[in-house]
């Protein structure tokens, strides 16, 4: 699981978003963002949080937030996943788990009594300075707004 903490500089990251756009930490200075870590697009969890921040888009705008989400997945499938639930915010397809690691979110996982390697449901919050505001390890996919949020 990750090691970063309220209190620590995000890591600067770069990757292509749903359309190939290149997408970095940069490109949100002086914003509030939201970068929240999904295990795979289109499956009933990450449909579930994913539209639920959609659901909320406008309320995260108003207190200037950005919103922008990472996964392991091929930038068509993120594009699929964006197009099908009309996500206003982008989808970074990040195959060579790059941004992953560099959150440190990629490792074990159980399910079913089986062990594999995969993504930690993981979202944080950063500041206008690039610092990490909060980090939500144990995401609530119905209420994740709320958690961010609170």
């Amino acid at each position: 699981m990750t090691t970063l903490k309220v209190g620590d500089k995000a890591p600067n990251f770069q990757a292509k978003d749903q359309d190939g756009n290149t997408i970095s930490l940069n490109d949100y200075k002086g914003k509030k963002l939201v970068l929240f870590f999904y295990p795979k697009a289109s499956t009933p969890g990450c449909t579930v949080e994913a539209c639920n921040l959609r659901d909320n888009y406008e309320r995260f705008q108003s207190l200037g937030y950005d919103i922008l989400g990472v996964s392991a997945d091929s930038a068509k499938r993120q594009s699929n996943f964006k197009n099908k639930y009309d996500f206003p915010y982008p989808l970074l397809a990040d195959e060579d788990k790059s941004v992953i690691n560099a959150f440190g979110v990629w490792g074990p996982k159980k399910f079913m009594g089986r062990e594999y390697d995969g993504i930690h449901r993981t979202t944080f919050v950063i500041n206008e300075n690039g610092e990490i505001e909060d980090v939500i390890t144990k995401v609530k996919t119905k209420a994740h707004t709320d958690q961010i949020l609170k």
